[in-house]
């Protein structure tokens, strides 16, 4: 089906951190990712999901782009060009966009960005927030030096944390991934021919009063910008990588308890001061980014409905668990927790919560809201935790399990329970689930 939308792809950088790839006798876009140009590889992902108008912005070495994909009708699109004779910003070549865009929603694309995604996912997401602006957010190995998201409980964007920021707190590795969905009237804010900068200058005002929105994926998106980083998306691209990670396919993951495999086991965790990383467990979870699988936190905090806690405070733990394996190169997908507690009488408890749910563990709510959001399949994903009663969660949900022999080590007798393996930690875990 052909969609109500057009792609601008922003294709006129000098790339001058790739002349050791370009010599100077190719625009950067041009360079082949496995026998197709990087813009190539942009125009027939997007094609496969419907959309067959694009416009390129070119300047430097621009008519060598212009020649190789002339009017697109090779590749059964059309394509349209702008052609930057000097400079305009990221968003100032926009302006002419206008003429073509005719009340169309824009695809905004940054020439040097790889990505493999479920487009359908992305563009129904910025139909139901029905805002102006969707940005594509994701965590990474590298928070604590990229641009941040900030992003409340119903998706809305309400700021932006530079990379330039000293960040002497904890934040969520919420990270601007370089792709966005736009309505066609944000193109009325750009009114001449000088530099605008389509982040600080066109998006960032619209923060804050509900106008942004962020679809955070796990899926491929990587800059190819420098000479290592492209080197790697195209080893990744041979070996399956972008196409094994787009939800269109069936992910598998790797659920985590949180508390005693994760974080240091003491008691029902209050503070983000008692909040404490395992040794290891950011090395085991680093290995599992690297590797095909999600890794996805699933973990019971009764200490809500009991009133120990409170929502803000929990958030705050995350982000403290987040920004901790940040800084060791490591991230998480997704959290899940869930915040009730059936037992009655606890002194500051919150009655609407002190329920008989559907996701407290072992009961597996929590992993078929995961498997939903991100088309997993149980049976080839794993759970490993300290309890008998993370063991119970993951045979609940037909998945294998692994009992690690740290935090409460499975002595907590709930449940007669058998896992897959028992491992001393979650490195161990890890390596162990890897190596199967």
């Amino acid at each position: 089906m052909e969609r109500q939308y057009i792609a601008v792809i922003q294709a006129g950088g000098k790339g001058t951190r790739m002349r050791e790839l370009t010599h100077d006798e190719i625009p950067k876009p041009l360079l082949l990712v496995n026998g197709k140009p990087m813009i190539e590889w942009q125009i027939l992902q997007l094609k496969e999901y419907g959309i067959k108008e694009f416009v390129l912005i070119t300047g430097h070495l621009g008519e060598k782009i212009e020649e190789y994909f002339s009017d697109g009708s090779k590749l059964g699109v059309s394509i349209a060009y702008i052609r930057e004779s000097i400079p305009l910003g990221s968003a100032g070549a926009l302006y002419y966009v206008k003429r073509y865009a005719k009340n169309k929603d824009v695809i905004l694309v940054f020439g040097d960005v790889m990505f493999e995604l479920d487009w359908n996912r992305f563009l129904s997401f910025h139909e139901q927030k029905n805002g102006v602006v969707t940005l594509l957010a994701h965590p990474n190995a590298h928070p604590y030096d990229s641009d941040l998201l900030i992003v409340d409980k119903d998706d809305r964007v309400t700021g932006i944390d530079s990379k330039n920021s000293i960040r002497d707190y904890n934040y969520k590795n919420c990270v601007n991934a370089g792709l966005s969905i736009f309505k066609s009237s944000l193109l009325t804010q750009i009114t001449e021919e000088k530099g605008v900068d389509y982040e600080s200058q066109l998006v960032k005002p619209l923060m804050g009063n509900g106008h942004v929105f962020a679809y955070n994926t796990p899926e491929y998106v990587k800059d190819a910008g420098t000479p290592d980083r492209f080197t790697a998306v195209c080893k990744e691209q041979l070996d399956g990588v972008w196409d094994a990670k787009c939800l269109k396919n069936k992910q598998k993951a790797v659920f985590l308890d949180r508390d005693g495999t994760i974080n240091e086991h003491k008691g029902f965790l209050k503070s983000v001061d008692e909040f404490e990383l395992i040794q290891g467990a950011a090395e085991g979870i680093r290995l599992l980014n690297q590797s095909p699988y999600l890794v996805i936190v699933a973990t019971n905090q009764p200490v809500i409905a009991r009133g120990e806690c409170t929502f803000e405070e929990l958030d705050n733990i995350h982000k403290k668990m987040e920004t901790d394996l940040g800084r060791k190169g490591a991230f998480l997908n997704d959290i899940f927790f869930c915040p009730h507690h059936p037992h009655k009488g606890y002194l500051g408890e919150v009655p609407e919560l002190k329920i008989d749910c559907g996701c407290r563990k072992p009961k597996i709510g929590m992993l078929q809201r995961a498997a939903d959001k991100y088309n997993i399949d149980l049976t080839q994903s794993w759970y490993v935790g300290d309890t008998t009663i993370d063991i119970q969660t993951g045979i609940n949900a037909g998945m294998r399990t692994v009992l690690v022999k740290t935090g409460e080590a499975g002595k907590d007798g709930k449940y007669d329970v058998v896992p897959t393996s028992e491992k001393e930690n979650l490195l161990e875990a890890v390596q162990f689930i890897l190596s199967n």
